[in-house]
């Protein structure tokens, strides 16, 4: 392990994260509110970041040193992006820091807040711009710093990227990554845009352009996307949502005229039908609550837009919609968005994978010398990667089961301990009861926010390579 080089890596990439702290103390200024949180919170990752940065260390770096930094390196973001917080006076401990800054760097959108209008802009634009940070991960980052380091940087993505397989757009990764987030500003831009038009103010649309497409769902007003009634940004929101969700690949294939290619996407196909059935059962389910098809199919499409891209904004109180609503809601938060997306969960190629594996035993028990391969995308899918995604789904279970399990220790119901495991794990906000889309965090005690927020991060790098820092053999000597 070559431990030096992970920490000059992770120096270099704290810097720049207090270079990026700048934006959100422009904001401040703009605002005329006091820029000293992230003045102070900029001091403090320096003077860590700087002494790390020019660490004398040999250039060795392969997949083990990748998936080190990588997990080090976010389960530090919370902390360090939870300084502002703390320097802001707001919050009433450091604990509650680290859990907003983990639920924004992951792009989950659980808060322990209970009024959010009440912080100045600058947090409020700093907490929605760690979605932005968080949806693509440090792939930019990667792009700008590993050059001068010698580390390769498909290391680093490939212990980041979401999904069964990792694949690079072009052969050389900074280019892929340079590409990938060309799309991302292209298309944040454009939600900007057309919020604006819309009627929202730019500093609103600003923030709900960052957390959707980061697939977050922090929003500066106390009732999320509701506050504004305007039907038209729902729409435009939540279409964004499920952009953001699909597989940027396939915008790849788009705008190479691959067109064939791009509509082979089995993973698409099932996400999009998946959004069209959930959106016209609760459609059908919530009629008597609101007595007219138009509103129940708004609130329907948007909520479902909003889970399965575990956004997780909100435009109605979901708690108080029908228990078989609310199920669907829950399977959707398990299944998530696509892989290559910023969106988290499951995945729906993992899902999709798993229902063609089923089909395949129950076709070798009624024929048992038949054989027969699982495909996606029409192109057959290795024994290993089969083998890896039913160990990651066992995994993702029995981590939610764990997590409920620490949790239930406040005396808390089930539906509350194992929704807020879920929803952490699956990085989508918002779960049931207490915890829903009116409710918050802040009830939890320190001990359960601090599984938590360990539940965002594993979620979000999709648990191995945090597992990888727990293994005695990652810290053995080669």
């Amino acid at each position: 392990m070559n431990i030096k080089l992970v920490l000059k890596l992770l120096g270099r990439i704290l810097s720049m994260e207090a270079a990026v702290l700048v934006l959100p103390m422009a904001v401040a200024l703009i605002y005329r509110e006091s820029p000293m949180p992230f003045v102070w919170s900029i001091l403090v990752i320096l003077c860590v970041s700087l002494p790390l940065s020019f660490l004398p260390a040999q250039r060795h770096f392969h997949v083990r040193e990748g998936f080190v930094s990588v997990g080090l390196l976010w389960l530090l973001t919370g902390i360090v992006g939870g300084l502002p917080f703390y320097f802001s006076g707001y919050f009433n401990s450091f604990i509650d820091c680290v859990f907003e800054a983990s639920s924004g760097f992951t792009t989950t959108g659980a808060t322990i807040l209970t009024n959010i209008e009440a912080l100045p802009y600058g947090i409020l634009f700093w907490r929605a711009f760690t979605h932005w940070l968080g949806g693509m991960g440090v792939l930019v980052l990667v792009t700008a710093i590993v050059p001068s380091l010698g580390v390769r940087p498909h290391y680093l993505t490939q212990a980041e990227t979401p999904g069964p397989v990792f694949s690079k757009l072009v052969p050389k990764q900074s280019q892929t990554s340079k590409i990938l987030y060309q799309m991302y500003f292209a298309l944040t831009l454009a939600e900007v845009v057309l919020l604006r038009i819309c009627g929202l103010p730019l500093y609103d649309a600003l923030i709900h352009s960052f957390s959707t497409a980061g697939t977050g769902g922090f929003s500066n007003r106390n009732l999320s996307v509701g506050a504004y009634g305007n039907p038209t940004a729902e729409i435009i929101i939540a279409i964004f949502a499920l952009l953001f969700s699909l597989n940027f690949g396939l915008y790849f294939l788009l705008l190479q005229r691959r067109f064939k290619e791009a509509l082979k996407s089995d993973e698409a196909r099932f996400f999009l039908l998946l959004v069209a059935g959930s959106t016209a059962l609760i459609t059908i389910n919530i009629m008597p609550i609101y007595e007219n098809v138009w509103d129940s199919l708004r609130y329907a499409f948007f909520q479902v837009a909003s889970i399965i891209s575990t956004t997780g904004f909100a435009t109605a109180d979901f708690v108080l919609w029908p228990h078989f609503s609310q199920m669907i809601l829950v399977i959707l938060m398990f299944c998530g968005a696509c892989a290559g997306s910023t969106g988290g969960g499951i995945k729906c190629s993992r899902v999709v994978m798993l229902l063609r594996s089923i089909r395949r035993e129950l076709h070798r028990i009624a024929h048992p010398r038949s054989v027969e391969v699982v495909r996606l995308d029409g192109k057959p899918v290795e024994e290993s990667t089969l083998h890896s995604v039913l160990v990651f789904i066992g995994f993702y279970i029995l981590i939610i089961l764990t997590a409920a399990l620490v949790v239930s220790l406040d005396n808390v119901p089930f539906d509350i301990s194992f929704s807020a495991a879920l929803t952490c794990v699956s990085n989508v906000g918002p779960g049931l009861s207490t915890i829903g889309p009116s409710g918050n965090f802040s009830a939890f005690s320190p001990l359960s926010k601090v599984i938590l927020s360990l539940c965002m991060i594993i979620g979000r790098l999709e648990i191995f390579p945090i597992l990888v820092l727990f293994s005695r053999h990652t810290w053995r000597r080669n």
